[in-house]
């Protein structure tokens, strides 16, 4: 069943990563979409793959840096005078920065996690939802991160940030579920995209491979996640089944957040 059959998903970060593997479950279940990304090549290219498997699926692309609140006002004008509604929004875009111990980080970095992860999506609830609300329904997906739910070692802002971003969707479901919009966050740990691989080669620049190994370790899976496993829940928190589920923060991490020690 086409579950998001006509629905007008906008999707940011969309570019790799999360954003491409939800973009491609939401073109399975007939959603037609807005891809925003500040990368104009990855986005394309995200493009063409979408067009490649499903080649009757209606696609907007916009290049746009999240940080920048005209920006991101833009992007979502653009949305409505390609397809006059905004039925899901996955608040997706984000960075690490870097790890390095609390007293040691660079502050230039800090403020640029800041600027991204938590304006960025605080730019994107400010002009998505009076078009929902407009509308009387919208369904929005904010990404924190099991770094929005528990602390992770040498990277405060960002730690800081998705502890926000968890935050931010709590407030959204209070003030606008009486208005049919539902607001949910997800909080996936270590899963299989660039910026995960990225992480690792920060751990152990000679082996990444081998820090990535050592990670699953602690997981009850085993293993690390994959994209569309975090892709199709997503895709039905902005789904119409998506109901009554509101203001909730979901880890997806096999279970780690759980744990106290080894498993």
């Amino acid at each position: 069943m086409k579950t998001l059959e006509k629905n007008v998903i906008l999707i940011t970060g969309a570019g790799m990563g999360l954003g491409l593997a939800t973009a491609m479950e939401a073109a399975a279940l007939g959603a037609k979409l807005v891809l925003v990304d500040y990368n104009e090549e990855a986005l394309q290219k995200t493009k063409s793959d979408l067009l490649n498997d499903y080649p009757e699926v209606e696609i907007l692309t916009i290049k746009a840096d999240v940080s920048k609140e005209e920006e991101v006002e833009a992007y979502v004008t653009e949305t409505i005078e390609k397809f006059g509604q905004i039925d899901g929004f996955y608040n997706n875009a984000g960075i690490e920065g870097k790890q390095a111990p609390i007293t040691e980080y660079d502050v230039d970095v800090f403020k640029k996690v800041i600027d991204i992860n938590l304006l960025g999506v605080y730019y994107g609830l400010r002009y998505v939802l009076p078009h929902m609300q407009e509308k009387n329904y919208g369904r929005i997906v904010n990404v924190a991160s099991v770094g929005g739910i528990r602390g992770v070692m040498n990277q405060m802002p960002y730690v800081a940030s998705k502890h926000a971003v968890s935050g931010m969707t709590k407030n959204t479901a209070l003030e606008y579920a009486r208005h049919g919009i539902t607001s949910n966050a997800i909080a996936p740990g270590a899963i299989l995209t660039p910026m995960v691989a990225g992480a690792f080669k920060q751990i152990n620049p000679d082996d990444p491979k081998a820090a990535e190994k050592e990670y699953a370790q602690a997981n009850p899976t085993k293993r690390l996640g994959l994209p569309e496993e975090v892709a199709k829940v997503v895709c039905f928190l902005l789904s119409k089944d998506c109901s009554y589920l509101n203001g909730q923060t979901i880890a997806i991490d096999g279970g780690q957040s759980n744990s106290y020690g080894n498993v």
